[in-house]
């Protein structure tokens, strides 16, 4: 392999510890292609009255990084129509939340197009290919139409939705017909991976052979990958000056009471109400713990142009004024609700402050806030994480106390049960989980999927009748 070129919808130059603006694969991608050379390609963020092509490279941190700018007219359809509008609800089962709009998905054609267009060039033989997430299903295809030959791999960050939901999106069986494309397609759980299998066998008459799916001339290698987190290096920011100081307030802040603690971006996937709405539970089964604990939540806001995402902002505003006007006291208040963001050096002081690590999204396509929460720990004293068994995350996680997160009943239980558990248990249950972010880390992550990529296709001849 000459380099790595990874191609994602987003592209923000790495600004190391200190920014509160790196996601989960923001960090993971980043620290990809510190092993190799190579550049990370995507859009910069930024608006243009006119589409030229024109690619701004920088360097930092140890990562080259190309983007170029797109229109308006490419935000609104591509971005906030197709991607946040109509695949993202879809693919976390919100049906309901879900539109169709042909100007959507042509706009999210042309944008695929454009970034093939511009990316070409960059690429050279024997380049590896890696690209990223549900905004550029179609975009091997396009650089295939290009003449691109190289080996080139997606993976899937996030949930792909059973068959029958799945049927629901229009032209369905064209967008995944155009990811035979790619060499190799990975997901997170091997949830997700069946769930593609029993679409495209059951509704396209794609044949399996083991690893191996062909759809007429084309076969595509598929594997289960879960993300990880750079462990480590995450241990050791818990470890550092700025995570020290973070602890230290939220100890002081707490005042002798147990935190709990939640970090999400502000989505509906996220379970937010349904969180809120649980802890309340908790409060109201269990007066005597009012004073003794409180519920912290971070939320950044996020995609603020769509409709649906300034609904969830509005409704936990409210829901979290009526707890505190009906539970607090002058001494006390039930929920600190926040919408800004903090450093991981930061966030990793917060969570080993936390005596309970609360993530209950309502689906999601791994989790890596769950994965940072446990690393963040104080091996002698660690906290408890509550996980929905509806994240990815789940899967690896099984010493977590696992919820269903639709359940206030199940949230309450949980937070009661891992409030007086005691140390000996929660030192069993970290290790375990601990020994699973040790060992399926953002190292093997990168590793497994890359060597499948790097291998050839071998497809048995099938069984004759």
């Amino acid at each position: 392999m000459n380099r790595l070129v990874i191609i994602s919808n987003r592209v923000s130059a790495p600004k190391g510890s200190e920014s509160g603006a790196q996601g989960g694969l923001a960090v993971a991608l980043s620290s990809a292609l510190r092993q190799y050379s190579g550049v990370w390609f995507g859009w910069s963020g930024e608006r243009t009255d006119t589409f030229t092509g024109d690619i701004h490279f920088q360097r930092d941190h140890g990562v080259t990084t190309a983007t170029m700018d797109l229109e308006d007219q490419d935000i609104d359809e591509y971005y906030n129509g197709y991607a946040n509008r109509t695949l993202w609800p879809l693919f976390h089962y919100r049906v309901d939340l879900a539109e169709y709009e042909r100007e959507f998905a042509g706009g999210y054609q042309r944008v695929n197009e454009r970034f093939a267009q511009t990316v070409t060039p960059l690429i050279e033989p024997g380049d590896v290919v890696w690209i990223q997430d549900y905004h550029l299903f179609p975009l091997g295809d396009e650089l295939r139409r290009r003449g691109c030959e190289n080996r080139i791999g997606f993976f899937l960050h996030i949930p792909w939705p059973p068959r029958r939901l799945l049927s629901i999106l229009p032209e369905a069986q064209e967008l995944v017909r155009r990811l035979f494309a790619y060499d190799v397609i990975g997901f997170h759980t091997e949830e997700w991976l069946e769930s593609f299998l029993d679409f495209v066998r059951l509704e396209m008459g794609a044949t399996i052979t083991g690893d191996v799916v062909t759809l007429g001339t084309r076969s595509v290698r598929v594997l289960a990958c879960p993300i990880g987190i750079d462990t480590p290096e995450f241990v050791d920011l818990a470890r550092g000056v700025t995570a020290r100081l973070a602890y230290r307030r939220m100890r002081d802040s707490a005042d002798g009471r147990d935190m709990i603690v939640g970090v999400d971006r502000l989505d509906y996937s996220k379970g937010l109400e349904e969180r809120f709405l649980g802890y309340e539970r908790f409060l109201v089964e269990h007066p005597e713990e009012r004073k003794e604990v409180f519920l912290l939540q971070i939320a950044p806001p996020s995609r603020g142009a769509v409709g649906s995402y300034q609904r969830i902002r509005n409704t936990l505003e409210s829901l979290s004024g009526r707890i505190n006007g009906a539970y607090a006291d002058v001494d006390w208040v039930p929920i600190r609700y926040v919408n800004q963001g903090y450093g991981r050096d930061t966030l990793a002081g917060i969570y080993r402050a936390a005596k309970i690590g609360l993530v209950t999204p309502l689906r999601d396509g791994m989790n890596l806030v769950a994965k940072e929460y446990v690393a963040a720990q104080d091996p002698e004293d660690p906290g408890v994480l509550i996980l929905s068994r509806f994240a990815g995350a789940a899967a690896q996680l099984t010493e977590a106390i696992l919820v269903n997160p639709y359940s206030a009943e199940e949230v309450s239980d949980a937070i009661r049960m891992a409030l007086r558990m005691d140390k000996p248990e929660r030192i069993r249950r970290w290790r375990a989980c601990m020994a699973s972010i040790e060992q399926q880390d953002i190292n093997w992550w990168r590793q497994q999927f890359l060597d499948a990529l790097m291998l050839p296709l071998s497809v048995a001849a099938p069984a004759a009748d």
